[in-house]
């Protein structure tokens, strides 16, 4: 049995693969993200959805064979890593695992862990691409001062283009009324209240005002949509620079491919399109990034599995 764990911005997920690729079981825990809550928070999801996953396969934890932890915010601060290093030790009594990066489930569920680039863009933004022994990471940097394209950026950009509408330094459009909606004005400088004093600048509450700036440039809000072309050209200048970092040939065609929440929406997808300067062969997502994370753990034992061996193909939830 593989474990994969992938964890994002808003959830960890968490799946087990046979030996033939079979999903046997998955589950779902509150995001192990734990810059804002302290580290204390990993452990004890980590155990729960272990738990949980086993559970439901009818398998003991000491059963699973070999397990990758995708974790957001591993390699960013070099002090934690021993302990998160060390965590999955105390729940599955082995040290047949390994933790990375959770941009490594996105970049081996999307392109089935082949040589090529995937591009995340869900709460926060991250690029990972890997071409034969090189491997690269760009972006990622918080959303105070990086995660450019992200649910984050997107949604403090649409709060920018709010404020600024209804002050009259910009013509007003759908997303005043959305926004007022969504956050339930009953004044517009009730949005400092909410976003400020209630949510406490939550990353996860706010990144998910993207959906707001998404249903007004669908509505026809020129601004709005300016948002979401600008977030697209963001994501694809981190796969233009990771294709020379990584030393592809200029004439070969590097697979790209993408994950995250971002994506749902066709005009960030197509503005993505749009600006890859270079020949890519860019490809829908094979697999959710919990997937991801079981097969790049049955890679890193030695047992290699295809894709298209993972069945039953997971609905992707982009």
């Amino acid at each position: 049995m593989f474990l994969g764990v992938d964890g994002g911005g808003t959830k960890t997920a968490f799946c087990l693969l046979d030996l033939d690729g079979r999903v046997v079981a998955e589950a779902r825990t509150a995001s192990v993200y734990y810059l804002s809550e302290g580290i204390q928070i990993v452990e004890p999801l980590l155990r729960q959805g272990i738990g949980e996953v086993c559970e439901a396969a009818g398998i003991p934890v000491e059963g699973v064979t070999y397990a990758f932890f995708g974790l957001p915010a591993y390699g960013e601060i070099s002090a934690d890593e021993p302990v998160l290093d060390a965590l999955p030790a105390t729940i599955l009594g082995t040290t047949n695992y390994r933790c990375g990066n959770d941009m490594i489930c996105g970049w081996a569920g999307s392109l089935g862990g082949v040589d090529g680039i995937n591009v995340v863009a869900g709460t926060g933004s991250i690029a990972y691409g890997e071409n034969a022994s090189r491997q690269w990471r760009g972006g990622g940097w918080s959303e105070l001062f990086g995660d450019e394209g992200s649910g984050y950026w997107v949604a403090v950009n649409g709060l920018n283009a709010f404020s600024r509408m209804v002050d009259g330094r910009m013509p007003a459009g759908p997303l005043v009324g959305e926004m007022r909606a969504a956050l339930g004005l009953a004044a517009d400088f009730d949005a400092i209240d909410v976003v400020v004093n209630r949510w406490h600048g939550d990353r996860g509450k706010i990144a998910n005002l993207s959906k707001v700036v998404v249903r007004a440039a669908d509505a026809g809000d020129a601004v709005a949509a300016d948002v979401l072309r600008r977030a697209g050209q963001e994501l694809a200048l981190l796969v233009n620079v990771g294709r020379e970092a990584l030393g592809f040939a200029a004439s070969h065609q590097v697979p790209v491919s993408y994950s995250g929440g971002m994506f749902g929406s066709p005009q960030v997808l197509a503005a993505f399109r749009e600006s890859l300067t270079q020949d890519f062969d860019l490809r829908a997502p094979l697999l959710e990034p919990h997937l991801g994370a079981a097969l790049h753990a049955a890679r890193l034992h030695g047992h290699p599995l295809r894709a298209e061996q993972v069945h039953p193909a997971a609905a992707l939830s982009l």
